[in-house]
């Protein structure tokens, strides 16, 4: 597939990355020449240095025969108006942008060949937000992702001293929960992916990466680790888009306050936000925090787009009590080394927006696509389509569909029912299948596995 992507940053450097790995053929666009000569050095793509929604460097960049254009510049202007230059000038196919502003999202008629023609926009934000509402759902989760419109749910959880499961075989969950189906997918154990079978062994410290339907989520937890008590108060540091999304979605649920620098910015947020508390001051402050309280709080969030402000206010938020700190980081040589000590966990913006922006990159019929473990690995929700002569997949048991190493199947759902894999379910056509990857490699061959013979038109 030929892709261009528009912004040379965090989103576009990381998205190049993971697309250049499939042997697609990327170019970048970039203002910035050193950064894309950096990016050069280190992939296998093409570069063109210029703005990005001139018609004369998208024509450079291959625009006139290129599949599929990602606008992830830092401007939603600059991006809305490439994906135009690309569709009147280039007949680009498919147009996908980044766009921040609640402005231009909130508007349902301002996107389309009509209007403004990007087939695809992107919210960061607004996905941040839902990703760290899931967290707060399930107390105790390192991560917590959809398949299937919400009906099944795939689980991180950090096994504990004491946990009921630490030190026995995964078996044994079928033996404590006879009556609730799960499947752990895979365990990363000091850093390193193991693909689980039952006479596996958990250990204190493992990771744990378990699927069950959504209803099921909360007795599972309760196997592999004790169960923290449901979250009450909530401390947001940094009122900017994310943090004001974060507080809306939440304040009838928690008690939430924000800490804000911009006197300007508290007052804008008083007046929008019905519940919360607005604080004026510094997150890092610590004769703020003391006065705050901050050893009852749940749940420390520092969510400004400073990243060492953020590690700082949650190390100290840390040591004074907070019970939990979660800490939005957007240089990713900061997340693995931050989630190693105090910080409980490092949410990576640009990896919850590129596991959104590959379900719509990837072939063939992925619905979904979630990034793991900071990228190390993947999980994806495949449609199966055809027939039991077109396909290497539909009227197949589970045990007999051959799979690349380092990937297995975890549920299977048709409509609205949630089926966990085991080895005599039958693959139907339009099943949901879902799929986890510890090796990104094998991409392609999962994706060639699901494509349709011809017998099946």
């Amino acid at each position: 597939m030929k892709i261009i992507i528009l912004g040379a940053g965090q989103v576009g450097g990381t998205l190049a990355a993971n697309l250049a790995s499939e042997h697609n053929d990327i170019t970048v666009v970039d203002k910035d020449p050193d950064r894309l000569r950096e990016l050069q050095d280190r992939l296998d793509i093409g570069t063109v240095t210029g703005q990005a929604s001139h018609p004369d460097v998208l024509a450079r960049a291959g625009a006139a025969d290129a599949d599929l254009l990602i606008a992830v510049t830092n401007s939603d202007e600059i991006n809305m108006v490439a994906c135009q230059v690309a569709y009147t000038l280039f007949r680009t196919p498919t147009k996908i942008s980044r766009i921040r502003s609640n402005a231009y999202t909130n508007v349902e008629k301002l996107f389309g060949n009509d209007a403004v023609p990007i087939d695809v926009f992107i919210s960061p934000e607004e996905l941040v937000t839902r990703y760290i509402k899931r967290l707060l759902q399930y107390p105790g989760s390192l991560q917590v992702l959809d398949f299937a419109d919400g009906k099944v749910q795939l689980v991180g959880v950090k096994a504990y001293y004491g946990g009921p499961m630490v030190g026995n075989e995964l078996a044994a969950i079928r033996d404590h929960m006879p009556t609730v189906d799960t499947r752990v997918a895979a365990i990363f154990r000091r850093g390193t992916a193991i693909l689980p079978s039952g006479d596996t062994v958990v250990e204190a410290g493992d990771e744990v990466f378990f699927i069950a339907a959504k209803k099921n989520v909360m007795p599972v937890m309760s196997e592999l680790r004790r169960l923290d008590t449901p979250y009450k108060r909530l401390v947001i540091a940094g009122g900017g888009n994310i943090g004001e999304r974060l507080a809306r979605a939440v304040e009838s649920r928690y008690h939430v306050k924000i800490i804000e620098r911009s006197y300007d910015r508290c007052r804008a947020l008083s007046e929008q936000l019905s519940k919360a508390i607005v604080l004026h001051g510094s997150a890092s402050d610590h004769d703020l925090l003391a006065q705050e309280n901050i050893e009852e709080t749940d749940v420390f969030l520092a969510l400004t787009n400073d990243d060492e402000a953020n590690i700082m206010s949650s190390l100290l938020a840390k040591r004074m009590g907070a019970k939990k700190v979660i800490t939005l980081i957007t240089n990713p040589a900061y997340v693995d080394l931050v989630q190693s000590g105090d910080i409980d966990i490092a949410i990576s913006p640009q990896q919850i927006t590129i596991g959104s922006l590959l379900t719509y990159v990837r072939r063939g019929d992925i619905y979904n696509v979630h990034s793991l473990r900071r990228g190390a690995a993947e999980a994806l929700e495949i449609i199966a389509h055809g027939d039991s002569r077109s396909s290497k997949v539909v009227g197949r048991r589970l045990d007999e569909i051959v799979l690349p190493e380092g990937v297995n199947i975890g549920a299977l759902v048709r409509g609205e029912e949630v089926m966990i894999a085991h080895s005599h379910l039958l693959v139907e056509s339009e099943d949901h299948l879902i799929l986890f990857l510890v090796d990104k490699s094998k991409i392609k061959m999962v994706e060639k596995l699901f494509q349709v013979g011809f017998t099946f038109f």
